[in-house]
């Protein structure tokens, strides 16, 4: 095993969690920039404005670090209405930082550094 990191991308971190509002009521508080502010401050935000929506249903920001290196995510809310009358929020946050990209092909057994042994 080796000590460098490796190439591949992290997995996305998924949480899910069983709302007692309406998903009308929790579209709101992710959609609108006055409701957000309260518990999504856009100092955390790299835009303010959303990557992409589908209202009703999800609407994604991208978001950047607040220490170094800074690096961007890509945070998708998702929301659907549950069999309670509630909603069932699920939010995937996926590290989505253009620096973090393989740059060239990659050897496929690249095992790290080779060291030689002395005579």
């Amino acid at each position: 095993m080796n000590d460098r990191t490796s190439n591949r991308p992290a997995p996305d971190l998924v949480c899910e969690y069983e709302l007692d509002a309406p998903t009308e009521k929790v579209w709101r508080a992710i959609s609108i920039p006055a409701f957000r502010e309260r518990w999504l401050p856009g100092g955390d935000l790299a835009d303010a404005a959303p990557v992409s929506i589908v209202p009703g249903e999800e609407i994604r920001y991208r978001m950047r670090d607040d220490a170094p290196p800074y690096l961007e995510s890509l945070v998708a809310f998702q929301l659907r209405p549950n069999a309670d009358g509630g909603t069932t929020l699920r939010i995937v946050h996926g590290l989505d930082d253009a620096r973090l990209a393989p740059h060239g092909p990659q050897a496929v057994n690249d095992n790290g550094l080779s060291l030689m042994r002395a005579a």
